[in-house]
């Protein structure tokens, strides 16, 4: 009966798999997690509003040019003689600032900025969404490989009960060594069954990532084995300090900063504007008995003016020191920013290492654990250790196959966590 129930679950276990609508391999996950996040098309959208706003046009570098139409009409009455007079006067008008101090230009190289922080902005999240994906697809593999080990566990455990309960009735095993046995395999079957829960608790959350249906299933394309890399902290942190994305967002917010400075300074240059047009004036003019007459002028016009600021109260020097105060504060943010993913980088730099070590260990130790896994069963089904040894060898090599899964695990998410920081996860 345990046998078949064992069989039972291995073959819904391999209907699952067997039903899998596609194959999914990390590239193709990534692939389909950035076309559908709803954060990255936000932050695409805000890219194209920074693209509309840098133009010459909204920094200031062109005329402004209106038509305007006025209507004007007087009745008058007086003692010797009233009258009417209406008036028609259109125009058309040009205003230009020839110079503010450089503002325009300013104000475009500022609009550049902007621009290109727009653009980091959506580079920072695909970083955090490529990163996420990552490690929620292995995360995946991992809960399967868990998955897979407490199968094995659990086959053992069931073909020990088996042969207990034949033993018991030939008469060379007791009703406690049946109960053992039995206790042994149904609570492998109950970690077998928890751990399923969780493997496809594992596939929702990736789902949820890729934001597709929570009821996609896939066959996992790539293998569940780490890149054990070898990396220099001094390659790594020139990396980071070229190539981080953080960073670079860092320097473009000072130069934005830098930009502010430059305007709050062009405040002390004069002003000089061209306003130039044409307008036209028809006027008819009715006298009370009389016929009413019209006439019609044309005024063309071009006028230049300077205008210099003399004094204001302060109010510029005030918004220059100002200006240059809040660069400075964003200098020492950067120095901060910069502190701190060293910081971060040293951290990780060591984590890996030393779970690179901690992977080959668990290797080595697996391979002792199913050499003595193998050994055991050998000397179990021939009568030379107890049900308790052999137990007991079946729990080690249990944790240490637990145990060299999460360390691939592990290894995958420090050497995942150096290539983000250094800027490296988008190549």
């Amino acid at each position: 009966m345990i046998r078949k129930v064992s069989l039972f679950i291995v073959f819904i276990l391999c209907c699952q798999f067997g039903q899998a609508q596609e194959e999914l391999s990390l590239s193709k996950a990534i692939e389909v997690g950035l076309e559908n996040n709803y954060q990255l098309k936000i932050f695409r959208k805000s890219e194209e509003v920074s693209d509309l706003n840098n133009s010459w046009g909204n920094a200031g570098r062109y005329p402004s040019v209106a038509f305007n139409l006025a209507s004007r009409n007087i009745i008058d009455y007086n003692e010797t003689q009233d009258f009417s007079r209406n008036s028609l006067i259109p125009s058309l008008d040009v205003n230009w600032t020839l110079f503010d101090g450089f503002a325009v230009q300013i104000r475009k190289d500022k609009f550049d900025d902007l621009a290109q922080l727009s653009k980091g902005n959506t580079v920072i999240a695909v970083e955090n969404k490529i990163e996420l994906i990552i490690l929620s697809y292995y995360k995946v593999l991992l809960e399967k490989e868990r998955m897979e080990v407490n199968q094995k566990i659990m086959q053992l455990s069931s073909d020990r009960y088996e042969k207990v309960k034949v033993g018991k009735e030939l008469g060379s095993s007791v009703t406690f060594d049946v109960l053992q046995a039995q206790n042994a395999w149904l609570q492998d079957r109950s970690s077998f069954l928890i751990q399923k829960v969780n493997f496809n608790n594992a596939v929702r959350d990736l789902n949820f990532l890729l934001g597709v249906k929570e009821s996609e299933t896939y066959t996992f394309a790539d293998e569940f084995l780490p890149v054990s890399e070898e990396f220099q902290m001094g390659t790594l942190m020139d990396k980071m300090l070229s190539d981080n994305n953080t960073l670079k967002n860092r320097y473009i917010q000072e130069m934005l900063l830098k930009r502010d400075v430059d305007m709050a300074r062009s405040n002390f240059y004069p002003q000089v504007s061209l306003g130039a047009g044409v307008q036209e004036n028809s006027t008819r003019l009715k006298l009370d008995g009389l016929p009413s007459s019209t006439t019609d002028s044309h005024n063309f016009y071009a006028n230049v003016s300077l205008s210099f600021l003399i004094f204001n109260g302060n109010s510029n020097r005030r918004a220059m020191q100002i200006a240059k105060i809040q660069e400075e504060i964003g200098q020492v943010e950067t120095e901060d920013v910069k502190h701190t993913l060293t910081n971060i980088l040293a951290q990780q730099f060591e984590l890996y290492e030393v779970r690179r070590e901690l992977y080959d260990l668990a290797e080595e130790n697996l391979a002792a654990a199913e050499l003595n896994l193998t050994i055991s069963k050998d000397k179990f089904e021939s009568g030379s250790i107890n049900s308790f040894n052999y137990r007991d060898i079946q729990i080690t090599y249990q944790n240490v196959a637990l145990a060299r899964v999460n360390a691939i695990f592990n290894l995958i998410q420090s050497r995942t966590a150096l290539v983000r920081i250094t800027g490296g996860i988008l190549k």
